[in-house]
């Protein structure tokens, strides 16, 4: 079904079609049609984070950034769901236009800047939700938040939704709201962590409930801030890595029409690039904490790609405008045939 809808709307500009689209998924699941949208993947349960999942494919977050299609995009079969990026206070993000595809490159580029209606209003629509299965929400800092003072956003979201997620993830690494990502300077890091690790520990002991928590970082870091994060992160003790946000690399791009806009480069160029950062994590992680690969994922293959890279679990997001949900069941399917092929 959405190899027919596909080309209506691509001709849409980047920001409808993406709104359409999540309108459309959202009436299919309250009218019953969501079969006609995908064929849902047999369970593969993975556990991970002490929690189990239903399937090791989630959708990343950014595509329902306020939480208000959960119900709708977990019949689709995802094993999990993340949504946001939240921050504190409601903000309408960067001006249009801040979203454009590059259909040769199966890529997407975005600047959309944190634009959601603010954490009371994600957790609202949360609440809301008939859901039950694996929540991840992913947070941030408000865009007039100077570096300085960027923990009190971070700390006040993770009070928000720690209730309510199965897992949080702290956003660092989005190259569109200006100076986050310096926010993956070590010393810096390292402040920002230990501070979000101590408030971890206080709200599992009042909601007697342990939430993972997980960072977010860039493509585009070199070996040494590599080295850097990861002995933060192994210090700190925290439970997971996502490799990794979108690139402001064009090196794969150059020359496409929208390549030089400002903003995240996401889909098929950004495979290697985030794959080769998840296999340096992996080697420098070891056994000791999860990671999450994303970034590029358009086939089965490249899910089991991440897999074999050193992943546990996988998200796509970009892939979803391109394939469809059919993809969901497409990655399931490749990492189960993968660990089969691993227990021969």
């Amino acid at each position: 079904m959405y190899s027919l809808a596909r080309p209506f709307l691509f001709c849409l500009d980047a920001e409808r079609a993406h709104d359409l689209a999540l309108a459309s998924i959202e009436a299919a699941y309250r009218t019953g049609l969501n079969p006609l949208l995908a064929a849902r993947p047999a369970p593969l349960p993975t556990t991970v984070f002490g929690i189990e999942f239903p399937n090791p494919v989630g959708l990343a977050a950014g595509l329902d950034k306020n939480g208000a299609h959960v119900d709708a995009l977990a019949a689709l079969g995802f094993g999990f769901i993340e949504i946001g990026t939240t921050t504190p206070r409601a903000q309408a993000g960067n001006p249009r236009p801040r979203m454009w595809r590059l259909p040769e490159h199966q890529a997407v580029i975005n600047r959309l800047g944190f634009n959601n209606g603010g954490v009371d209003a994600l957790v609202r629509n949360v609440e809301k939700a008939a859901f039950s299965g694996v929540l991840g929400i992913n947070i941030g800092k408000n865009k007039d938040t100077p570096n300085e003072r960027a923990v009190d956003d971070y700390l006040l979201c993770l009070e928000r939704v720690y209730a309510r997620a199965s897992y949080v993830t702290v956003n660092i690494s989005s190259p569109n709201t200006q100076g986050l990502r310096d926010l993956q300077e070590v010393e810096t890091l390292k402040r920002l962590v230990g501070s979000l690790r101590d408030a971890q520990e206080r709200l599992a002991a009042r909601h007697q409930a342990r939430k993972p928590m997980l960072l977010k970082i860039a493509p585009d870091l070199d070996e040494a801030e590599l080295d850097g994060i990861a002995d933060v992160l192994i210090a700190a003790g925290i439970d997971g890595l996502i490799c990794t946000n979108t690139t402001i690399d064009r090196s794969t791009v150059a020359g496409a029409r929208h390549a030089d806009e400002a903003g995240g480069l996401s889909g098929g160029p950004l495979f290697h690039k985030s794959t080769l950062v998840l296999q340096g994590m992996a080697r420098r992680l070891g056994a000791r904490m999860a990671l999450v690969g994303v970034g590029g994922i358009l086939s089965g293959a490249d899910a089991a790609a991440k897999i074999a890279a050193g992943a546990s679990l996988v998200q796509f997001y970009s892939g979803m405008i391109y394939r469809g949900p059919a993809l969901i069941r497409e990655g399931v399917d490749s990492i189960r045939r993968q660990r089969a092929g691993a227990r021969a």
